[in-house]
């Protein structure tokens, strides 16, 4: 058994010698290398469906920049998908769902899927990249919230205004509720594989949980996610624990109600107010986060000036896992990735070895 990588020791709140890092969105379209094996899947769906070209895309930043963290390449629709919606990826308009969800009755259309059978080629995505993986980069599986999930199932795909799952709220929740709950039970299975076939910590993607009053937040979102988190497997079929961690953007406010769902880490985006949240929740919780991506369009000096604010915001307690308070941009440069990853290492090490 080799040391502990230090994205686990951080998980678990153990002391490390610098901070780990690894970004959202890490693999993707900013990436040139990247670009040119989406080329030769063809479409989106096919990269994600064939395991070795999601492979290689999972390990194009980890060659480039080093970091801490792999992500598993795939998409978070690919649940709605395997329980029964036809999926598809326009050119300029990303998903669409042809056929939205709009009633109960529509409710029969979603299948309970057999995840082995409907989501197979993820699993085996996720065995050929911890193969390719260095012993020291773990490798995180992921699931979006079942509110998030419902959004492009109901609207039929990407919206500003999100009308369409917000009516349902007040005219129709047990329509809702329904929905929430078949995939609250696909999203626990689909985890529990992922854990089975070698992922070493999930994370669950709640983008649109901002969007959500505080009372509505708490009934139609983090009480699914708080579900999953128990109903996931604790540990992986090495005996090791596997970190469960919740990103909800927009949701700075409730980081007390999210830790109290049972999770390992709370992933903050820019917004949240983290000196409050680390006073408060230091000592329950692991920490994710949150520089405001828009910091990678900056000269090195501001980046270095911003890393520095974050790292003395988390502080030098033990818990704290750099990263975007969102996703990397297509029109990112990797350059400014590089040097953002060089200064994360340079001023967390200084600043742990003072302490």
């Amino acid at each position: 058994m080799g040391q502990k990588p230090l994205f686990l020791k951080a998980c678990a709140r153990e002391p490390v010698e610098r901070t780990p890092v690894w970004l959202m969105r890490q693999a993707g379209r900013y990436l040139p290398e990247y670009l040119k094996v989406r080329k030769e899947a063809g479409s989106f769906l096919n990269l994600c469906k064939t395991p070795a070209l999601a492979t290689e895309v999972t390990m194009q930043p980890i060659r480039r920049f080093g970091l801490d963290v792999a992500i598993m390449f795939s998409d978070i629709l690919v649940v709605p998908e395997a329980m029964g919606m036809k999926l598809d990826f326009l050119e300029g308009e990303g998903p669409v769902f042809a056929d939205p969800l709009k009633e109960s009755s529509d409710l029969k259309r979603l299948k309970q899927p057999n995840v082995e059978k409907k989501l197979g080629y993820v699993y085996n995505a996720i065995e050929e990249m911890r193969a390719a993986l260095p012993a020291n980069v773990p490798l995180i599986g992921f699931a979006g919230s079942p509110w998030t999930l419902a959004t492009y199932m109901i609207e039929g795909g990407t919206t500003k205004k999100f009308t369409k799952i917000k009516t349902a709220i007040y005219k129709d929740p047990v329509f809702l509720h329904g929905v929430l709950n078949a995939l609250t039970d696909t999203v626990i299975d689909y985890l529990n594989g992922q854990i089975d076939h070698g992922a070493q910590a999930i994370q669950v993607f709640d983008t649109w949980g901002g969007i959500l009053s505080p009372k509505n937040y708490q009934e139609f979102s983090l009480k699914y996610m708080a579900k999953i988190v128990k109903n996931l497997k604790k540990t992986g079929p090495d005996g090791a624990q596997v970190p469960v961690i919740l990103f909800s953007k927009g949701c700075g406010n409730y980081s007390e109600e999210i830790a109290a769902s049972g999770c390992d880490v709370v992933s903050l985006d820019w917004t949240a107010d983290v000196k409050k949240i680390r006073r408060k929740l230091g000592k329950k919780v692991a920490f994710q986060g949150n520089l405001d991506p828009a910091v990678l369009y900056a000269p090195e000096a501001v980046i270095r000036k911003e890393v520095k604010k974050t790292l003395k915001l988390f502080g030098p307690e033990p818990g704290h896992i750099f990263n975007l308070g969102h996703g990397m941009e297509p029109d990112m440069d990797p350059e400014n990735v590089q040097v953002l990853v060089d200064i994360i290492r340079e001023e967390s090490t200084r600043s742990i070895a003072k302490q």
